[in-house]
């Protein structure tokens, strides 16, 4: 029996393709890092299908189109949301900074600025990943997002170097600050303002699928608690502790420090492909659901952008036609898109079960394996 697999493909490719196109005989490598699990009977299969029928969707290309606008226009609607209100809220406080001489404030209303420019390379990477896919970025513009992603992460890493440069300068040469009860509320709108962009940011990154936009939502709470902060160093000055201002900028800057290491891990495990776990045993476990399917070979996950694509191969019966293995692959699609969250694509590829002293089909491929 011939291998076969099924693609469901993005919304930027299934529009323009013949509709028999979308079926063909897999010619890539398939390794199998574990033993084939045993493919589950009885209830559990009677529950997915219970649910299935109790449960309405489509899967049509146009509704795939939708889902993907949808979460773009909400993220650069968000994006918006936070430009506003932390360049109202910099702006405010820079005011203060020029009346007090303040340099805990300073940091804090730099960082602030920061925060809202990041709001543009991650709007442009919004709208580039709205873009179709073309012959030559045959995936989409998806992968715009992370590379914003590091921009941000370059962003808050300058932020934190002009911060500290600036607390040090002060601590060398100290001096008193002026209108302390304005820098103490400057402090508590520069608090208020970054909570509510922090909630927003990190609730429709979440829901959308954007470590980018979450990143960015973690970074401006640690800007509300470095305000808080700014505000102790305004009660310092007001009983005379000259050095309570920069010692407060130096805080600061380890916040900034901290909030840039868990945006950079985010980061750098969105661009080298890292998905959580649990995405990976729910597709294991929805798979093993699907009748005709005897085991889960090789499966792979990756983000692009907002969007989450999978490949795996699963073993089905030798003794199936390609038509009967097509089915089943289907199923494991339709599935697959079903059990994990913001998957937009998958590639089922069908291995036959390999009889005793049957040859193994891909040895013909296993020289062209990584050494």
């Amino acid at each position: 029996m011939s291998d076969g697999h099924h693609h469901h493909r993005d919304h930027s490719q299934h529009h323009r393709d013949h509709p028999h196109d979308r079926h063909a005989l897999s010619h890539e490598p398939h390794a199998h890092p574990r033993e084939p699990r045993p493919h589950p009977t009885g209830p559990r299969r009677r529950t997915h299908r219970l649910r299935h029928l109790f449960t309405p969707h489509s899967h049509d290309s146009a509704d795939k189109v939708d889902t993907a606008l949808e979460s773009s226009a909400r993220g650069i609607r968000a994006l918006w949301v936070s430009l506003g209100v932390l360049g109202l809220t910099a702006l405010a406080q820079a005011v203060v900074v020029v009346m007090s001489g303040s340099v805990a404030l300073l940091g804090d209303t730099v960082h602030n600025a920061a925060d809202a420019l990041t709001a543009v390379p991650l709007g442009i990477a919004f709208v580039l990943g709205r873009r179709a896919a073309t012959r030559r970025f045959t995936y989409g513009y998806g992968r715009a997002e992370d590379l914003a992603g590091l921009v941000i992460v370059l962003t808050i890493a300058a932020s934190a170097a002009f911060a500290g440069w600036t607390a040090v300068e002060r601590l060398l040469n100290p001096r008193d600050m002026s209108h302390v009860p304005v820098v103490a509320l400057a402090a508590v709108i520069g608090f208020l303002g970054n909570e509510g962009v922090a909630r927003y940011r990190v609730r429709v990154g979440r829901e959308i699928g954007s470590a980018a936009l979450v990143a960015d939502g973690l970074h401006a709470r640690t800007d509300g608690f470095t305000s808080l902060a700014v505000l102790v160093g305004a009660g310092g000055s007001a009983v005379g502790l000259r050095l309570a201002d920069p010692v407060v900028g130096l805080l600061i800057t380890a916040a900034i420090l901290l909030v840039l290491r868990d945006a950079a891990r985010e980061v750098f495990r969105r661009v080298m492909d890292a998905v959580d776990p649990a995405l990976v045993d729910a597709a294991e476990g929805a798979l093993l659901e699907v009748r005709g399917v005897r085991g889960v070979g090789e499966l792979r996950m990756r983000w692009i952008g907002h969007r989450l694509r999978a490949e795996v191969a699963v073993v089905v019966d030798g003794s199936l036609t390609l038509r009967e293995a097509h089915e089943v692959a289907v199923e494991a699609e339709h599935v697959l898109l079903h059990a994990v969250p913001r998957l937009t694509a998958a590639l089922v590829h069908a291995d036959p079960q390999t009889a005793a002293g049957e040859r193994d089909p891909h040895l013909t491929l296993a020289h062209h394996a990584p050494a």
